[in-house]
């Protein structure tokens, strides 16, 4: 793809939709504005292809020793004045949450889906 040809495609974007490409690194912050990390991948639906949660990463030291935390996408809104997502939920709180380290692998059934819902509040997306 040509420089021309990238810069056609990203004029294409919508006011509700964006690309994947776009979303991951994207900053998130709490609800005063501060920074707690960023998205750093996407769960979707297999069938249906959903957004079903954002996988928020933070902590460590310049990128090593970092967590992953699985939020459910309907947790994030996005900020267009921050340039980035904002969550109702405060670092210390994602903290306390359901996560994985970076070096393994998430089971991605049903019971952590709920864990996770649970944690936050939130109805699981498959209901």
């Amino acid at each position: 793809m040509t420089m021309q040809t990238q810069q056609k495609a990203d004029l294409h974007e919508s006011h509700d939709l964006i690309a994947s490409d776009k979303v991951v690194g994207t900053n998130v912050y709490d609800p005063k504005g501060d920074h707690i990390g960023s998205v750093e991948r996407l769960i979707l639906e297999k069938r249906g292809g959903r957004v079903a949660y954002a996988v928020l990463s933070f902590g460590g030291f310049l990128g090593i020793g970092h967590d992953h935390y699985p939020l459910p996408w309907a947790k994030l809104d996005y900020n267009e004045e921050l340039d980035g997502f904002q969550v109702d939920v405060t670092k210390e709180q994602v903290e306390g949450a359901p996560k994985y380290e970076r070096d393994r692998d998430y089971d991605w059934n049903r019971d952590n889906g709920r864990a996770i819902h649970d944690y936050y509040g939130i109805a699981p997306y498959w209901m």
